[in-house]
């Protein structure tokens, strides 16, 4: 197997600062959201920069960063949600057990994904050159689906077709340099929904997963990884996952996805040269 190390005559130092955490907590929250690929930049960035890798557990802590930003991002969501399953309002009620069904549905498939292929996303999934591809492939489709689809429609919940597309579409995301924001977003925008639609349902559908994944992973985490190392990554993680986040809404209402795709392909040349190169 190519990897980034092997181009490399350096020896890693897998010795996880505060310093590293708080980078690495920052490439997870732009990383996750914006539509790029989080897994990615977690395996490639510490080997650039010569730290080693730190294993996909604390990659999973860092998400946890990345889900107290979205539960902050869509606290009023999550609120109207809540009161809309009790509430005596038929159609609000009606509306808020439909949205939670659709959540459900569209979670399925990436929990099922998870579990099958658990040991293979951890490894055999993480080729560099496949990252690099992935990286080029899904970028391309979510620039070419976005231009296709045209205006699309605004909505605050999708039908239960277009959430099972999303959702099928996540579970393509354990795959490192697919993208879940991005791979989502894509699915729902060939659905027809409009981006900032697309980006938010993408978002609320990361919620569950995400916490899924935090509570079966972090339980695994290195013992040599400090307190406080951990809490500087989670917290940074949050603080600009926050930011990515609004960013994103704002620049979807004005423009597409045209920069992330050619941010996407260089990085995937990039990556293929490197690896090919340390053959």
């Amino acid at each position: 197997m190519m990897t980034l190390v092997a181009a490399s005559p350096v020896v890693a130092d897998t010795t996880l600062t505060i310093g590293r955490a708080a980078v690495l907590g920052t490439v997870q929250g732009l990383t996750e959201f914006l539509p790029v690929s989080s897994s990615a930049h977690l395996f490639v960035v510490p080997r650039l920069l010569g730290w080693g890798y730190h294993g996909v557990a604390f990659d999973v802590a860092l998400h946890g960063g990345t889900l107290l930003a979205l539960l902050v991002a869509f606290a009023g969501d999550w609120w109207r949600l809540a009161t809309g399953l009790v509430t005596l309002n038929a159609e609000r009620r009606g509306a808020a057990w439909r949205l939670l069904a659709w959540l459900a549905v569209a979670t399925v498939p990436g929990a099922i994904a998870g579990k099958l292929l658990e040991d293979a996303a951890e490894h055999a999934l993480r080729s560099l050159p496949l990252q690099a591809v992935m990286l080029i492939v899904f970028g391309f489709l979510l620039w070419a689906v976005d231009r296709w689809r045209g205006e699309g429609r605004e909505t605050t919940a999708p039908s239960w077709g277009t959430a099972l597309l999303m959702g099928l579409a996540q579970a393509l995301a354990l795959v490192p340099g697919v993208s879940r924001s991005g791979v989502t977003i894509t699915a729902g925008r060939a659905a027809g929904l409009a981006r900032v639609s697309a980006a938010r349902f993408s978002f609320l559908l990361a919620t569950p997963i995400t916490l899924g994944a935090v509570l079966l992973k972090v339980r695994h985490m290195p013992h040599d990884v400090s307190r406080a190392a951990l809490a500087v990554g989670v917290v940074t993680s949050a603080l600009v996952g926050l930011l990515a986040i609004r960013g994103l809404l704002r620049w979807l209402q004005r423009a597409g996805f045209g920069v992330f795709f050619a941010y996407r392909a260089a990085l995937g040349l990039a990556l293929l040269a490197v690896a090919f190169r340390g053959r």
